[in-house]
């Protein structure tokens, strides 16, 4: 398991945080900005436009996110969002809201390395076929130190 994160961190050490400047970019007529983070809706099978503004692997992995709440929602995040915007776990990150064929977006993820790799890192875990419990278990071990507090988000 320790190959697999370190595969995971690498890839996202390119990645990393942004400084916001893509929010700022992104058009006031796509959506709408909460807390710093702008929302934008769209079918669900639509990315929103603000990932206009990021790199294909980012934009990938919303693209997959909105499809994985069953593990996401499980996860929690080790990027401070718990405490300054409010989110309860790593779905959080990428998805304000779903219905049955829209989706509010939230651009969070996409300026956050620590989100994007959490949520990369628990879809290939589970395509793998690992459960939410053995992912929840890599993702807490693999973050329980240098990082702030994650989101209170329940246990399984």
């Amino acid at each position: 398991m320790k190959k697999i994160f370190i595969g995971f961190a690498l890839t996202f050490l390119l990645l990393g945080c942004t400084d916001g400047e893509e929010t700022e970019k992104a058009s006031p007529h796509n959506g709408h900005q909460i807390n710093g983070d702008l929302r934008e809706e769209t079918a669900v099978e639509e990315l929103p436009q603000f990932l206009d503004h990021y790199s294909d692997t980012i934009a990938d992995i919303y693209s997959r996110a909105v499809h994985y709440e069953d593990v996401l929602v499980h996860i929690p995040c080790y990027c401070g969002c718990g405490e300054f915007v409010g989110h309860r776990h790593t779905y959080d990150c990428f998805i304000y809201e779903r219905e049955e064929e829209s989706v509010v977006w939230d651009d969070h993820g996409a300026k956050c390395g620590v989100c994007l790799e959490i949520a990369h890192m628990s879809m290939v875990l589970t395509d793998q076929g690992l459960s939410v419990d053995e992912i929840r278990q890599i993702v807490d071990d693999a973050y329980q130190q240098g990082y702030p507090e994650p989101t209170p988000t329940p246990v399984l």
